[in-house]
């Protein structure tokens, strides 16, 4: 497998950025890509050892282009996250004002994020999205467009200057990335971990969602991200991507990935992977019967039971 990482570009992304604070990059490839598709496809493929991509932001939520990717086609596991903390700059060519600014680009996920600026600043300017916020810098350097919202790092790269700086409608916006690889054996539990699921149910009914997130609310697990994605097989047929405070090696995860597995047409695991926000995972009420310790007990006492022990 190539020494290289792929990650969506091109060079100048947040993406880039985020990536570059994982130590391992300085005896990596870093490899930029048109699309987080290609960049995953590239690890399928097995041009790269592993894409990094975002995932999430906590203004819109889940980046459907990479959730969608992670749902569809050859599996794929998740092995560590990045948070970033993310603020726009508006680039320009040189000598360009707010004025003459008429058409702005940047990734689509920029567009939420900078919506309320754009109505006070530049509200007869016509967004386009871009494939990335550097591509967008890169089409604003070609004369496509006349701004670009992205990284201000990203100005001295492609020839432009930033107009204005700290943009953001959110305070504290952050964008995760996820580093993701070829199926393989989860990293050994941290005591702070996630587990990324995508399930399936096996018809529609009433109370069927209810039913799945039963698995977790019974044994204490939180959920962090919960969000439906068509299926294509037609309309309301959605699964449902599942991000748990939890490791697989958990028992309480273990016992719910199985009642899952047990009820769900289909189950993806997407790996149990260290968090990057906090420092210890918070078992949440109802916290009688969900530590590991407990479970444990209990699989003895019915083993007992079986054995003719009581």
């Amino acid at each position: 497998m190539p020494a290289s990482y792929a990650y969506l570009g091109p060079e100048g992304t947040f993406t880039e950025v985020a990536l570059r604070t994982l130590p391992e990059t300085a005896t990596r490839e870093l490899i930029p890509y048109v699309s987080v598709q290609s960049a995953l496809d590239a690890v399928r493929a097995g041009e790269a050892e592993a894409a990094f991509v975002p995932i999430e932001n906590s203004v819109e939520g889940g980046i459907t282009a990479t959730l969608d990717e992670l749902v569809a086609g050859e599996p794929l596991m998740i092995y560590r996250e990045v948070l970033l903390s993310i603020t726009f700059a508006l680039l320009v060519r040189p000598g360009t004002k707010l004025s003459d600014v008429k058409t702005v680009t940047a990734h689509p996920a920029a567009q939420p994020q900078v919506r309320n600026w754009m109505k006070a600043y530049l509200p007869d300017a016509v967004w386009e999205s871009a494939a990335s916020n550097a591509d967008g810098a890169r089409l604003v350097q070609e004369g496509r467009y006349d701004a670009a919202f992205a990284g201000e790092f990203a100005a001295e790269r492609y020839g432009l200057v930033p107009l204005e700086t700290g943009i953001h409608d959110a305070e504290n916006a952050q964008t995760r990335f996820v580093l993701v690889g070829r199926p393989a054996r989860p990293a050994a539990p941290s005591g702070a971990d996630k587990t990324s699921v995508v399930l399936w149910q096996r018809d529609d009914h009433p109370g069927g969602l209810r039913d799945l997130l039963g698995e977790f609310s019974t044994r204490g697990i939180n959920l962090m991200l919960l969000q439906s994605r068509p299926t294509g097989a037609g309309i309301g047929n959605y699964c449902f991507c599942v991000d748990a405070e939890g490791h697989i090696n958990d028992r309480r995860m273990a016992e719910a990935l199985m009642g899952l597995k047990r009820i769900c047409l289909q189950v993806r695991f997407l790996g149990s992977y260290p968090r990057a926000d906090i420092g210890v995972t918070d078992v949440r009420p109802p916290l009688t019967g969900t530590s590991d310790g407990e479970f444990v007990a209990a699989a003895d006492w019915v083993a007992h039971c079986q054995d003719g022990r009581f």
